[in-house]
C-alpha cells in the first residue's frame, strides 16, 4: 500500500561550492519533483544572472543565498524511486553554517559526501567527514563531483579515493561506494556517463536504493521517553514516542531514574475502534500504568531487564559551535530526548582538530568547531544509553543561553573519578600534588592549595609541567620518599616509575611528590639525603629540620592571588 511505502533520510554534506546543491537539485529535476513553477521561476533568475539553467537555485529559496552563490540554512525536500521515498538533507558548507549542518544530519540515516574533483580534499571535506563519524552515520557514499573539470580522469578520481580512504578509514568510516559525477552536465546521475567508460558502477538514482534501511529498531531494548503526563478524568496518561523496542499491554515496566517498577495498564486512543494492545519503535503513544507515581517528562520508560544506563557523569565526544569557548565550571544546558537539566563539563580529556586528526591532551578549552572528549556531570541523575547502543537515546545537544552551541554522543559510563593526581605503571603507583595550584584568597589573605580535576597518569603520556603557580623543567626526577618510589620525567612525558632501591641518582633536577625542589648536586648529596631520611624517628612525620635542609618551595614553585568569590573551586588546606 502507498502509505507503507520505506522513506529514507539522506544527508548531502562537503565543502562550500563543491556542488551538493546541484546534486541534489539534478536529483530532484530528473525525477520530476519539482513543480513546473519552481522550475520557471529558476529559469527567469539564471536569465537574468546571464548564467545557464542552475539546479542549486532549486533549494536556495532565499533570495540573499542566491546573492552569495552558498546555502545557508538546512533543506529538505523529497522525491522518490520506484522503491521507496527520499528525504534529502540539504547541509550548508561554510563553518559559520556547520549549526545547521549539525541540525540536518541527526535525522539522517546515510550520507553523500562531495568533493570536488578539481579542487580536491578541503578542510570542511575532512570535517564533515568527521562530523558523520561523531554522529554515526556509516552508510555514505563519495561523491566525486565536476569531474568534466579534470577530463573525466580516472587517476585523479582514483588519487580523491585513496586519500580519502585514508583519512575516513581512521575514524571508522568505510564509504560503501565512490562515485564519479558530473552534475551539472548529469553524468552518472540518473544514468551511466559515456564521459568515464572506466566506471563500472551505478548511477547515483540507483546506487541510492542500495542504501539499506535499518532495521530492528522495534528489537532493541525498549525506550520510552516520556514526552508529558495527561489527567483525563480519573486517568493519568503518560505520553511520548517510543525511540526503540516494544511495548503492550501487562509488561513490566522500569521508570528511570526515579526507579519505579509497575506494569502497563492500558494503551489508550482517541477512539476505540483505534485501540491496540501492543506498540512499537516510531508510534507516539499515551499509555496508563497500574501504580501511581509522580512521573515526569524526561524520564525513560524501559523493560526492567533491559534498563538505560543512570547517572550524572558520563563520557561524550562533543562537537563544539558555540561563539564563546566550551569551559570546564561553566553551566549549560543538556538536551537529551525529552530531558532538559543543567550541566557543566567536569573534564575536557582531549580536543581533537577535526581536519587533522591531532590531539591535545592538555587542552583547558574547546573553541569553535573543535571536537572533544569530555566528561560532563548534570546537576541530577539522568538515564541515557551509549551511542553505539542506541542512537536515540545516546545523541544530545547543549545550550548556552538560548543558543544550540554544541552536539555530541554518549561514549561511556565514567569509570571512576580520580580525587588526586597520580603516576601508575602496572602495580605501582605514586600519588602527587605538584600539579596543584596555590593562591592567596583575597581580601581574607588565605593560602589555600586549588586541585584541578585529577588525572591518573600513564607512561608515555604528557604533564601539565607548566601552570599558573609552578614551572618546572621538561625534564625531572620526583622521588616519594614515603612509598619509595621514583617517576621519571622527560621531555614533559611521564616516561618511568620504579621502586627507590632499584634507582641510581641522575643529574637533573628532582622534587618531591608536592612539587617542592631537593637540593641535590651529586650522587654523595643524594645518598646523604636518603640516609638522613631513614634515620628520621618518624619518617612518616614531616621533621622540620630535614625539610629545611633538604627543600625548596620557591625554586618552581610561587603563591598566585585570586578573589575568593572568583575561584570556583574545591579546595585542600
Amino acid at each position: 500500500m502507498e502509505n507503507e511505502r520505506e522513506t529514507l533520510n539522506i544527508v548531502a554534506v562537503g565543502h562550500v561550492d563543491h556542488g551538493k546543491s546541484t546534486v541534489i537539485g539534478r536529483l530532484l529535476y530528473d525525477t520530476h519533483s519539482i513543480p513546473e513553477g519552481a522550475i520557471d521561476r529558476v529559469k527567469r533568475i539564471s536569465k537574468e544572472k546571464g548564467k545557464p539553467f542552475e539546479y542549486a537555485y532549486l533549494l536556495d529559496a532565499f533570495e540573499e543565498e542566491q546573492k552569495q552563490g552558498i546555502t545557508i540554512d538546512t533543506t529538505e525536500i523529497q522525491f522518490r524511486t520506484p522503491k521507496r521515498d527520499y528525504v534529502i538533507i540539504d547541509a550548508p558548507g561554510h563553518k559559520e553554517f556547520l549549526k545547521n549542518m549539525i541540525s540536518g544530519a541527526a535525522h539522517a540515516e546515510a550520507a553523500l559526501l562531495i568533493i570536488d574533483a578539481n579542487e580536491g580534499i578541503q578542510e570542511q571535506s575532512k570535517r564533515h567527514g568527521y562530523i558523520l563519524s561523531l554522529l554515526g552515520i556509516k552508510k555514505v557514499y563519495v561523491l566525486v563531483n565536476k569531474m568534466d573539470l579534470v577530463g573525466y580522469s580516472e587517476k585523479k578520481f582514483l588519487e580523491i579515493e585513496y586519500e580519502m580512504n585514508r583519512f575516513l578509514n581512521n575514524l571508522n568510516v568505510y564509504p560503501l561506494k565512490y562515485i564519479p559525477i558530473s552534475a551539472f552536465y548529469g553524468d552518472n546521475m540518473i544514468e551511466k556517463s559515456e564521459n568515464m567508460p572506466w566506471y563500472d558502477g551505478k548511477p547515483i538514482l540507483e546506487a541510492i536504493d542500495d542504501f539499506e534501511k535499518g532495521k530492528g529498531l522495534e528489537n532493541k531494548a525498549l525506550r520510552f521517553p516520556i514526552q508529558d503526563v495527561y489527567k483525563f478524568d480519573a486517568r493519568r496518561i503518560i505520553a511520548g514516542r517510543i525511540e526503540s523496542g516494544q511495548l503492550k499491554v501487562g509488561d513490566q515496566i522500569l521508570i528511570s531514574p526515579s526507579n519505579h517498577v509497575t506494569q502497563v495498564k492500558s494503551i489508550e486512543a482517541w477512539v476505540e475502534k483505534d485501540r491496540v494492545d501492543i506498540v512499537k519503535a516510531g508510534m507516539s503513544v499515551g499509555i496508563t500504568v497500574e501504580d501511581e507515581f509522580f512521573n515526569k517528562r524526561g524520564e525513560f520508560i524501559s523493560h526492567v531487564e533491559n534498563a538505560p544506563l543512570v547517572s550524572n557523569f558520563f563520557e561524550a565526544n562533543l562537537f563544539w559551535m558555540g561563539k564563546q569557548s566550551l569551559v570546564e565550571n561553566k553551566k549549560y544546558k543538556l538536551k537529551l530526548a525529552t530531558q532538559e537539566v543543567e550541566c557543566e563539563i567536569f573534564a575536557i580529556n582531549k580536543v581533537i582538530d577535526a581536519t587533522t586528526l591531532a590531539t591535545n591532551d592538555e587542552a583547558v578549552v574547546v573553541k569553535t568547531n573543535d571536537v572533544a572528549e569530555v566528561i560532563i556531570k548534570t546537576k541530577e541523575s539522568i538515564a541515557f544509553d551509549e551511542f553505539k547502543n542506541n542512537q536515540h537515546t545516546g545523541r544530545f545537544v547543549l545550550v548556552d543561553g538560548y543558543d544550540v552551541c554544541g552536539g555530541g554522543i554518549v561514549s561511556g559510563l565514567v569509570k571512576a573519578i580520580a580525587t588526586v593526581n597520580k603516576f601508575v605503571k602496572e602495580n605501582l603507583e605514586v600519588n602527587v600534588q605538584c600539579f596543584d595550584e596555590y593562591y592567596m584568597l583575597l581580601p581574607g589573605q588565605d593560602i589555600q592549595k586549588f586541585t584541578r580535576h585529577p588525572r591518573v597518569y600513564t607512561i608515555g603520556e604528557p604533564l601539565p609541567v607548566a601552570g599558573d603557580t609552578y614551572s618546572y623543567p621538561t625534564s625531572f626526577n620526583l622521588i616519594d620518599l614515603e612509598n619509595q618510589h621514583v617517576v621519571k620525567v622527560r621531555n614533559s612525558k611521564f616516561e618511568n616509575l620504579l621502586s627507590l632501591e632499584d634507582y641510581s641518582y641522575e643529574p637533573v633536577v628532582h622534587l618531591n611528590t608536592l612539587g617542592l625542589t631537593i637540593k641535590l648536586q651529586s650522587a654523595d648529596d643524594y645518598q646523604r639525603f636518603i640516609n638522613e631520611y631513614k634515620g628520621l624517628s618518624n619518617p612518616k612525620r614531616k621533621d622540620e629540620f630535614f625539610a629545611k635542609q633538604w627543600l625548596n618551595f620557591s625554586k618552581y614553585r610561587s603563591i598566585g592571588f585570586k578573589q575568593a568569590s572568583k575561584l570556583n573551586a574545591e579546595y585542600e588546606i
